[in-house]
């Protein structure tokens, strides 16, 4: 049976397995699994500075994109400065993502973006993000584990349609944010109680969603289902 094919832009990180010690592209298997429960096919596009010219060439071969978590976004990118907070920058992969969301923003093309996914999709409208937030504290847990908290979603927003709820429960762990809108979006949720902006949405555009929760860290979260629905009703695949 087809599916609709789902790309997930990778991290670069090194790792260390038996005796290698490399620079490796990866994904947690939990963005790739919601997909696949979805009924889409996932696949994982690493960084490429050709394809961050021509980002049509990958494009063409995808029904929706996912622009993951990871590390900030280079400050310089949307005009401001790196501090002590500035962590995991990674510019190679900035280039790409940033190529890859325009492109797919002027294609129509279905795009979801997680955490740093969503600050890259304001940054390429031309917004800025905030670099630490003064709640940040309230976002973050210990490394490696997620907060929970309340978000508030517009009511009739896309972020409300794909979360299937007006207010709900998330997963959360960041400590930068959403600065100057980009052009054209509009904010559609905000944590509780401190208003922080947690879901972003192109109104003009069948589905461009960023949402600053890891919805691909809670299996109940429908909104990556919402996402391969809306690939699945573009490409007629599977449909």
């Amino acid at each position: 049976m087809s599916r609709p094919v789902v790309g997930i832009s990778a991290a670069f990180e090194k790792a260390r397995w038996a005796s290698w010690d490399y620079e490796v592209n990866l994904s947690p298997r939990t963005y790739g699994r919601e997909v696949a429960t979805a009924g889409g096919q996932a696949i994982l596009l690493p960084a490429d500075d050709a394809l961050a010219d021509e980002p049509e060439e990958v494009l063409r071969l995808l029904d929706a994109l996912v622009l993951p978590g990871g590390g900030d976004v280079e400050p310089a990118v949307y005009g401001g400065e790196a501090d002590g907070q500035t962590t995991g920058v990674r510019q190679e992969r900035d280039r790409f993502e940033l190529g890859l969301c325009r492109a797919a923003l002027e294609g129509g093309l279905p795009v979801l973006g997680i955490c740093r996914g969503m600050e890259v999709m304001n940054v390429v409208l031309g917004g800025t993000l905030d670099p630490h937030l003064a709640t940040a504290e309230s976002h973050l847990e210990t490394p490696g584990t997620f907060s929970t908290h309340t978000v508030a979603l517009e009511p009739g927003s896309l972020a409300a349609r794909a979360s299937g709820a007006e207010r709900i429960e998330v997963r959360s762990h960041h400590h930068q944010g959403v600065g100057e809108l980009g052009d054209g979006l509009v904010v559609s949720g905000r944590s509780e109680p401190d208003g922080i902006v947690e879901a972003i949405e192109l109104l003009d555009h069948a589905f461009a969603l960023g949402i600053l929760w890891h919805a691909e860290e809670d299996r109940s979260s429908p909104v990556i289902g919402a996402l391969v629905e809306a690939a699945r009703e573009r490409s007629g695949v599977g449909a």
